[in-house]
């Protein structure tokens, strides 16, 4: 089998290998990755399974795997624990073991919930990421982050949990529906706002085939959006310092979804939403900064919705529930210059009032 195309660094050594590859691959890629052929169970949604299910099973069975298939229904409603308790109960009666790999088919939600079983049954079974989205690909399923949703707040149940490895079919993209794949890009401008400088020239001179979906210009994006990833979390695989920066515009992003209720806006319509708010309160913390520049690459991510009807005091109150507040004090990610992103905690109330501002006029 050929190298990874890219490989996380972590900490005592180890790695994790992302393959950008045919799903067919995924059996070879395991056996290249030590992983011993035997039973394996695949947790996907409805609609990852009408398109790849039937294909990687297949393949499976035909590289001496035993797959038992996990269908859930798709939404982000399925971050909870009723189907972690139904992965739980399905894997235990089928007489898993701690050597049987958990393989998750699908996008961001069914990529932490599944990371998340994975890491606790048996207390860890191996994992493998297999991403068919947009937002997975670039980001949710690279550096481990597991979990669960609670009523609190998002991703407020999970683990650290690395895969051993992640292949990432570019073809599944082209399945996509357009509100996934435009939610998707949001990530994608979030990486090269915070630390991928020639990734956001690439944005501003191709946005148009992006858009389209052009197989050549998705291929080198994507891969150059992952690469920002992995750099990051091969500093900082826990997210103790420098991680957080990934989490530009999620704090206002996160709070907008809890307001709005999750599912009036995309995830990446709260994060694109979220980013020209920090951004806003980052040109205020910082003059120099080319608010409008970078505000416009933002605005191209489409937005179904206005937040005119949120209240900017619930807005406001509903960012206290977020991981990075730390006691009292709301930490954010903002940007001194265009991919130099930090971590502050010294933003005041009217600033953050003026970012919620920024957006709600829009």
């Amino acid at each position: 089998m050929p190298a990874p195309d890219l490989r996380v660094q972590l900490s005592e050594g180890r790695t994790c290998p992302i393959y950008f590859a045919p799903l067919t691959d995924v059996p070879p890629l395991m056996e290249t990755e030590g992983l011993s052929r035997g039973r394996c169970v695949v947790v996907t949604d409805e609609h990852v399974a009408e398109h790849y299910l039937a294909s990687l099973t297949k393949a499976l069975e035909l590289g001496g795997w035993s797959p038992l298939a996990i269908t859930l229904p798709a939404g982000e409603q399925i971050k909870s624990p009723g189907p972690l308790q139904r992965i739980y109960d399905t894997a235990l009666r089928a007489r898993i073991d701690r050597t049987t790999p958990i393989l998750a088919l699908g996008g961001g939600v069914i990529g932490d919930l599944a990371g998340y079983a994975a890491a606790t049954l048996l207390r860890g079974l191996p994992l493998v990421q297999l991403p068919t989205s947009l937002i997975a690909q670039v980001d949710s399923a690279i550096g481990g982050k597991t979990g669960i949703n609670h009523t609190t707040g998002k991703n407020l149940i999970g683990a650290f949990y690395q895969p051993r490895l992640i292949c990432a079919d570019l073809s599944s993209l082209a399945t996509l529906p357009e509100l996934e794949w435009t939610s998707g890009l949001a990530e994608i401008v979030k990486h090269a706002l915070i630390a991928g400088e020639t990734l956001r020239v690439d944005l501003e001179r191709n946005w148009t085939q992006l858009l389209a979906r052009e197989a050549a210009v998705v291929q080198t994006i994507v891969h150059k959006a992952a690469a920002v990833k992995v750099g990051v979390v091969s500093e900082d695989e826990r997210e103790a310092s420098r991680r957080m920066i990934l989490n530009f515009g999620h704090t206002f992003g996160h709070a907008l979804e809890r307001v709005a209720g999750y599912g009036h806006f995309t995830h990446g319509e709260a994060v694109a939403l979220g980013m020209r708010a920090a951004l806003k309160v980052s040109h205020l913390v910082h003059p120099d900064l080319p608010l409008h520049s970078l505000d416009r690459l933002v605005q191209q991510v489409p937005i179904r919705h206005s937040i005119s009807d949120f209240p900017i005091n619930t807005l406001m109150n509903a960012m206290r529930y977020d991981k990075k507040t730390a006691g009292e004090v709301l930490r954010l990610i903002l940007l001194k210059r265009p991919g130099e992103a930090y971590v502050t905690g010294a933003v005041t109330a009217d600033q953050v009032a003026a970012g919620w501002a920024f957006v709600h006029g829009a």
